[in-house]
């Protein structure tokens, strides 16, 4: 196993329990303790982690995994739930779309449709997210459109009021909304209030919002409010979503689809 695949396990690990020990997760990836102690000490450094005796807890209470550490997640679900929010987007929209991991797999299953190979333009795509634009600026039937701000090395996403000259004057047919959290009292969430207000700004200005969120997301809460769920038409999730939590959306007025 390479460092890079192995420092993923190792977060994927500690955001999912909050604590590891070092001959726990020795035993968990097949190396050796002392490997895993010298991966703690250098991601402590980049202040990934905080070290323990004979192990890790997670950095802070609102931890983020930074993006390029999150891919490997619950990856089949997000590809699953990424077509199926392709499919809901028309030829020629124009498409909102936040950062983070499901909305960069939305921006690829969007770029392989076959419908959208030509047009002026196909789709006009308005996002934040420094990697979706970089991703989509080489089709060129799409016209992208970057909000402009500061950018945020956890996710890659531009905010701050730079962006909200560039917002205040558009509108768009659909937001699709990458979260951390969706609840049916609490609504959507983000954990950095900065990355929020963005993003509540580019649901504010389109007509519809798809949430795309996997399961692991629902029912639970974050720092930073994005909108609240009266807000949101459409949740795309996967088939492992609790029911309940479920009929607590379709309750609230949200169209939710499971794949």
């Amino acid at each position: 196993m390479s460092r890079d695949a192995r420092w993923k396990a190792l977060l994927e690990l500690l955001v999912e329990r909050g604590r590891l020990e070092v001959e726990q997760a020795a035993g968990e990836l097949d190396v050796s303790a002392a490997t895993i102690r010298r991966d703690f000490d250098q991601l402590a450094e980049q202040q990934m982690l905080v070290r323990t005796r004979g192990g890790a807890i997670v950095h802070g209470v609102s931890y983020e995994l930074p993006l390029r550490y999150k891919t490997a997640r619950r990856a089949s679900e997000k590809q699953r739930i990424a077509k199926a929010v392709a499919g809901l987007v028309a030829p020629g929209e124009a498409v909102g779309l936040t950062g983070g991991t499901t909305t960069t797999e939305v921006a690829r299953a969007l770029a392989v449709r076959p419908d959208l190979a030509a047009g002026s333009p196909a789709l006009t795509v308005v996002t934040n997210a420094l990697n979706i634009a970089n991703e989509l600026a080489v089709r060129p039937q799409f016209k992208i459109v970057a909000t402009g701000g500061v950018a945020r090395p956890q996710s890659y996403e531009l905010v701050g009021p730079l962006a909200n000259g560039v917002l205040g004057q558009i509108t768009m047919d659909v937001a699709v909304l990458g979260v951390v959290a969706f609840d049916v009292v609490h609504g959507t969430a983000a954990h950095d209030e900065a990355e929020a207000a963005v993003n509540r700004l580019l649901c504010e200005r389109a007509r519809r919002v798809i949430v795309a969120a996997d399961s692991s997301k629902l029912g639970k809460r974050a720092f930073a409010r994005i909108c609240p769920t009266d807000a949101v038409d459409t949740l795309v999730t996967d088939t492992s979503a609790d029911q309940e939590t479920v009929r607590g959306f379709e309750e609230a007025g949200v169209r939710v689809l499971t794949v």
